[in-house]
């Protein structure tokens, strides 16, 4: 059963801002692609699209927070909407925080690593992309939440093998020490992502359970 039965602009602002989380995954991506290839122009204007985005989803959660509580909608569920809003709004921040590092700190990837970095954040993008089309059931249809949930824990455990065997090759390799610190470093930063969409799973789980009671 529907969770926003007698509010469809509710069940709207939600929709868009999943959206815009899901579309903020798809940049960061891209954005750590562009890096990767030295496309400084298609980098930086990553840089711009995942900044407004980030912006839209924290006005629309916003809205959302003081709708619910305005019109005094869903009060047993009103914990656990926000709560899921705050969590999934996470990951656009956590990529959005990424992006900018890889632009402050100019990290020097040496070619040899490419293919494993965007292999990363391949698997992040994969589990978001997951982690969004559970929420998007939660609010729809809460027996459905754990079909795509195992999607999300496959793909953040890949992220976690990748990101083990790129700091293993770092380190093996003929760099500088500080050289394969600051690498490591990017490997977890991009990791990050993926974490933060398996704790809106782990949460989404716990709701699901809850709303099928």
């Amino acid at each position: 059963m529907p969770l926003f039965r007698a509010s469809k602009a509710i069940e709207n602002q939600i929709d868009e801002f999943l959206d815009v989380v899901a579309e903020g995954a798809l940049v960061y991506r891209e954005g750590v692609k562009a890096y990767l290839e030295g496309d400084t122009e298609e980098f930086e204007a990553r840089i711009v699209a995942i900044d407004k985005l980030e912006s839209r989803a924290d006005k629309l959660s916003k809205e959302v927070e003081s709708d619910l509580y305005s019109h005094s909608l869903i009060p047993e569920h009103r914990g656990d909407v926000l709560g899921l809003l705050e969590n999934t709004d996470n990951i656009i921040d956590t990529a959005k925080t990424s992006l900018y590092q890889f632009s402050v700190e100019q990290p020097n990837i040496p070619d040899e690593f490419d293919s494993q970095y965007l292999k990363l954040a391949e698997a992040c993008f994969q589990a978001v992309e997951a982690v969004i089309v559970s929420a998007r059931a939660f609010f729809r249809d809460a027996a459905a939440v754990k079909d795509n949930l195992y999607k999300v824990h496959h793909y953040e455990k890949e992220a976690d093998q990748i990101s083990d065997a790129l700091k293993r090759s770092i380190f093996a390799g003929d760099l500088d020490l500080a050289h394969k610190i600051h690498l490591r470093y990017f490997a977890l930063n991009v990791e990050k992502v993926s974490d933060k969409a398996e704790s809106v799973a782990d949460r989404l789980a716990i709701y699901a359970i809850k709303r099928n009671i």
